[in-house]
């Protein structure tokens, strides 16, 4: 006696996974064949003249990671032991790990619920705050572009040249992101601090298999960005390292991916906005919270996340996903509930008049996004057949009441 076969499991459908063609393929093929398979070699000047010129910049410097970005960055504006950085929380730990390497502290700034990046009115405040007080100001802020969407950085960076505090912007998710309106208008996310940062890991809108961008307008700035990231050897014969520097350049094979992965930049935009709208149109008569969209501000769309109406129902959802081979996750943690950084100092929205102020744990925007978020699959090269499976799975969570 034979029985039916059972049917086929559905395909896998991952939440963010690098698109790489045969220009990718033959872009690195042509780096190995060269010889130049390290940090020397063309492409890395290649890759950094066509980022700056891509994003609005006018220097920019290859790196290992987005992470090595930042401590660098970070290290170019002054940071140092004992300082003070104002950081959003609602980030990946990548955000923050670099303040520690350099021995500063972090003081962890909450989000807006308008934009789920950090709220520009706790930072002028605590900015205007220090200075009535006599207190020494925070050695910089470090504005994170969360999944893509602009953080609001028109007050913020006019506080923050009034008291001469640097703006590092931690624009790992945001390629292809910028403003479309306000005093930054046509500018680019990366390009409206001293400094910019950039992340090319594989889940990220351009990929080198794993490397960052530091940007900036700064020639003197860009110019020992390069040097730092080269273990700070001197120029001349022999090896003079005339201080502490970092393994941090880009090699050469990764930089010519990352060349071509630019050129295909347009088309993964394109891609990323056309999920965006397919997962809005979908979900508009849910009971979830849908990204932000905010006038003036132009999201990348990175990873398109909703909320949940609660905790419980971000593991129900998650988990009614993970049954149907659908690759999803939750936010991110705060950076103030990481066990590495517990007990830092947090500026939410707290006290009688709204001031910025020390909240119980979990009373937070940020919070509230880790406790609420799903990120759904993102992947530029996301079929719409796929991604009509995704819409599916989502909307008969919540049909079942």
């Amino acid at each position: 006696m034979t029985h039916p076969a059972s049917p086929a499991e559905p395909s896998f459908i991952p939440l963010a996974v690098p698109n790489i063609g045969l220009a990718e393929i033959a872009a690195t093929q042509a780096a190995v064949a060269s010889g130049f398979v390290s940090s020397v070699g063309p492409e890395v000047e290649a890759f950094e003249q066509r980022f700056a010129q891509t994003v609005g910049a006018t220097h920019a410097v290859a790196c290992a990671s987005g992470t090595a970005a930042l401590h660098v960055a970070l290290r170019l504006v002054g940071v140092g032991a004992g300082d003070e950085v104002l950081c959003s929380d609602f980030t990946f730990i990548g955000s923050a790990n670099p303040i520690a390497y350099l021995g500063a502290v972090p003081v962890f700034v909450d989000s807006e619920a308008a934009s789920w990046n950090l709220d520009p009115e706790l930072v002028v405040r605590e900015l205007d705050r220090r200075a009535a007080a006599g207190e020494r100001q925070p050695a910089a802020i470090e504005a994170v572009h969360i999944l893509g969407q602009p953080a609001r950085l028109d007050a913020l960076l006019d506080a923050a040249e009034r008291h001469g505090v640097p703006v590092v912007e931690d624009a790992a998710e945001s390629l292809g992101a910028g403003w479309s309106s306000g005093a930054l208008a046509g500018r680019a996310t990366g390009t409206a601090g001293r400094i910019g940062c950039f992340s090319f890991n594989g889940n990220k809108i351009a990929t080198t298999g794993g490397g960052g961008m530091i940007v900036t307008d700064d020639a003197a700035l860009a110019e020992r960005a390069r040097h730092l990231t080269t273990q700070a050897k001197a120029p001349g014969v022999g090896y003079l390292h005339d201080e502490v520097g970092y393994n941090y350049r880009l090699t050469n094979v990764a930089a010519a991916l990352g060349n071509a992965q630019l050129g295909r930049l347009p088309e993964f935009i394109a891609a990323k906005l056309a999920i965006a709208r397919r997962y809005e149109a979908a979900f508009g008569e849910l009971p979830v919270g849908l990204p932000p969209r905010l006038p003036g501000a132009e999201s990348s769309y990175w990873l398109y996340s909703i909320l949940a109406r609660d905790a419980a129902e971000r593991d129900l959802l998650l988990d009614h996903l993970q049954q149907r081979r659908i690759g999803a996750r939750a936010l991110w943690r705060p950076l103030s509930a990481q066990p590495p950084f517990a007990g830092a100092r947090r500026l939410v929205r707290g006290g009688s008049g709204g001031s910025a102020d020390e909240a119980a744990a979990g009373d937070s925007v940020a919070a509230s996004l880790f406790e609420r978020g799903v990120s759904l699959p993102s992947s530029t090269e996301l079929s719409e057949a796929d991604q009509a499976r995704v819409i599916d799975a989502v909307l008969g969570f919540y049909a079942r009441g």
